[in-house]
């Protein structure tokens, strides 16, 4: 997979060559930056962004960012749930997710969205730098990591890296990851499956295991399961250290 960790302007046209005599002996206009401009343009409505963030506010402002550069937002959505049903839904080039959101969280939700469409993109947008969070974003399936902070001069890059095959990384995360590769005996599997983690994450929004199994579509002897597994698993005892946990994995928000 290939790693870019480049922070550029928002989408800054590139200036096309000079005219060659020969061109212009053919008959062939010199390409204008005008031109080039267009052109640019042109690509960037053909790329069809999906938005979730459990924040209005924060939607408003991509959503605005994106449209500004010629992006075509197909759908919003204020949790990682409704996102993936979108997504199926509108079938977007790009899906940029939160990695905090409430009912499903944006590494699960990118987890899920692999799965439905595995050629769509995930780029996740996040204010956490920790390498922890990032590795978790990469073995989800994210294809881009993007600081909040950094968003309004890297998102364009991501979303072209990514539409392109590339991965994406803000430049303050990369070293981050660069470190925790050359010291792999540091790196703290999670050892939850990704049903596990959406169950935890609900009971630790203070949902009942009732709530928890309509949210999952699931019985609730099945969702009771799942708790009691999530406890042996962590070696823990009751909700506060469920909440705990899921605090410092970044499924919740303290």
């Amino acid at each position: 997979m290939m790693m870019t960790s480049r922070a550029s302007t928002l989408a800054t046209p590139r200036m096309a060559p000079p005219a060659l005599d020969s061109d212009l002996g053919n008959g062939r206009e010199p390409v204008s930056r005008a031109a080039s401009s267009s052109q640019t343009a042109r690509e960037a409505q053909s790329i069809r962004i999906l938005l979730a963030d459990d924040h209005e506010i924060v939607r408003t402002g991509l959503k605005a960012l994106l449209e500004q550069k010629g992006f075509q937002v197909v759908g919003e959505a204020a949790n990682g749930h409704d996102a993936v049903k979108l997504a199926v839904k509108t079938q977007p080039d790009v899906a940029i997710f939160d990695l905090s959101m409430p009912l499903m969280n944006g590494l699960d939700a990118t987890q899920e969205l692999q799965s439905a469409l595995p050629k769509t993109p995930v780029i996740l947008l996040t204010m956490h730098t920790e390498e922890q969070y990032i590795l978790d974003a990469l073995r989800a399936g994210a294809r881009g990591y993007v600081l909040k902070s950094e968003a309004a001069t890297n998102l364009v890059t991501a979303i072209e890296d990514v539409v392109s095959g590339a991965s994406y990384l803000s430049p303050r995360v990369s070293r981050a990851v660069m470190l925790a590769y050359l010291d792999k005996n540091k790196r703290l599997e999670d050892p939850l499956s990704s049903r596990e983690r959406q169950v935890l994450q609900l009971i630790a929004e203070g949902k009942a295991t009732k709530e928890v199994a309509s949210v999952l579509g699931i019985s609730v002897k099945t969702a009771e399961s799942h708790r009691s597994r999530i406890m042996e698993k962590l070696n823990t005892h009751g909700t506060a250290a469920l909440v705990r946990y899921a605090i410092r994995r970044g499924l919740i928000e303290p």
